[in-house]
């Protein structure tokens, strides 16, 4: 029987999705799903959803709920970690604390100043996860889906043996976009995409085996798709190069849109597509669910309509597969730069084409990105190499530097006023960082 263990199990509509995908698989049909979480009341509802899903699929597969992560862990072939570290009440204080000294957040959970502090309180509990694994389940593969993905999967990658790759949807969420937006079946779309997390570029977009950009290029011209993202399509008529992710990431990653309020009215508050900013969200949807989640489930398990039990797109079904025995995967995954770019610094996480089998995870080499992308690749991995140093070692001064050269920072503010931001971060999340002594840069 295949295991498969979930670590943060407690995220509703991911576990319930997941599972779906993972048992329309024969290979993986009679699976032990192990759901862990550290609240058991949560893990109680997603294990009576996994269990309907069982039921109703007719399959073979096992369900347990613990919260232990020892038992979740023992004797998995494939682990998936969907976890937040110190939750929204720590969380809000990425974006507070910035925004009095006039970082402006859209997002806040990848990059910049907010990204680093996330990185800070997730790592430890992400190399404690690969600590377990290499005492109960050293051959299982480990599937990343918590953010900051790229400096976490570095960290993991660097300091553990785990087999470890991170998986992202905005690669093949921004192809499909840019399909419709010329008006193409996904199924014409080839392509070749790579860099970093959220930050990866389409070096190549063909349809029918023919350069697509001259489509994109005449398609962004329409009012109503420039609109629908405006950050992107700037970066893209300005860089020649489609970026993955969304504008409302992209603007926090560069120093072109969120430095001056003109600039954020311009670009960062209208567009079909944009996301109005995360301190809203934390404060009125994360909080929402905190006090309607019971309630969204019972009506999801009490509804008398048929589950739709048909597979979905998410890769980590299509992995665990591939990683048991089934048809190989291509995927694009977070793994280790060895050569792959040859113009982005060896051994930083990167997230290039990769094929899943039972071999593990098998990157394709990309070769050079083109320069103007390079570029702010390497800008981003320098300050993420500085942070999962900073983490690692305990040093707040190396945190401090890691957001001066942050590009978000470095365009609003002075160096002292970097530092003073830094240290007043560190001093509230100090409990939640493990690896540090000393909390003054």
């Amino acid at each position: 029987m295949v295991k498969i263990a979930f670590i943060g199990a407690g995220s509703f509509g991911f576990t319930r999705n997941l599972v779906k995908d993972i048992l329309t698989f024969p290979l993986l049909e009679a699976s032990e799903i192990a759901l862990m979480d550290i609240d058991e009341d949560r893990l109680s509802y997603i294990k009576r959803a996994v269990d309907r899903i069982v039921k109703e699929g007719k399959y073979k597969a096992k369900v347990t709920a613990t919260t232990s992560r020892t038992k979740a862990l023992k004797g998995a072939d494939a682990v998936i970690c969907t976890i937040l570290a110190g939750g929204v009440q720590v969380f809000r204080h990425d974006i507070e604390i910035p925004k009095k000294y006039g970082i402006d957040t859209n997002i806040g959970d990848s990059r910049s100043v907010s990204g680093i502090f996330r990185a800070l309180r997730t790592i430890p509990v992400m190399l404690d996860i690969c600590r377990d694994m290499e005492r109960y389940c050293p051959n299982a593969i480990l599937l990343n889906y918590t953010n900051p993905m790229a400096m976490l999967c570095r960290a993991m990658q660097r300091e553990s043996s785990i087999k470890v790759t991170g998986l992202c949807h905005s690669v093949q969420g921004t192809s499909e976009m840019l399909a419709n937006w010329i008006g193409a079946p996904h199924d014409e779309i080839n392509y070749v995409c790579a860099g970093i997390n959220h930050q990866s570029f389409f070096i190549k977009y063909e349809r029918n085996y023919k350069d697509a950009y001259p489509l994109l290029r005449e398609a962004v011209k329409k009012p109503e798709i420039y609109n629908a993202e405006l950050v992107r399509n700037e970066m893209f008529i300005h860089l020649g190069y489609y970026v993955t992710e969304s504008s409302g990431h992209n603007s926090e990653y560069n120093w072109w849109f969120r430095k001056r309020p003109d600039l954020i009215e311009k670009y960062c508050t209208h567009g079909t597509n944009w996301n109005p900013g995360v301190y809203a969200y934390i404060l009125n949807e994360y909080l929402r669910r905190e006090d309607s989640w019971r309630d969204d489930i019972v009506a999801w398990l009490d509804n008398p309509e048929p589950l739709n039990l048909k597979r979905g797109h998410e890769y980590a079904a299509y992995i665990i597969n591939a990683w048991m025995g089934g048809e190989p995967f291509k995927f694009n995954g977070n793994v280790p730069n060895k050569g792959i770019i040859p113009n982005l610094p060896q051994d930083a996480c990167v997230e290039v084409p990769v094929y899943a089998d039972r071999l593990g995870f098998n990157s394709v080499y990309v070769g050079n990105l083109p320069p103007q992308c390079a570029a702010l690749n390497n800008i981003t991995i320098a300050v993420e190499e500085m942070a999962v140093e900073a983490c690692l070692t305990g040093d707040p001064t190396l945190v401090f530097q890691a957001v001066a050269y942050d590009p978000l920072s470095a365009a609003v503010l002075s160096l002292q006023e970097i530092r003073d931001m830094t240290n007043e971060m560190l001093q509230v999340n100090k409990e939640y960082l493990p690896t540090f002594k000393h909390f003054i840069a």
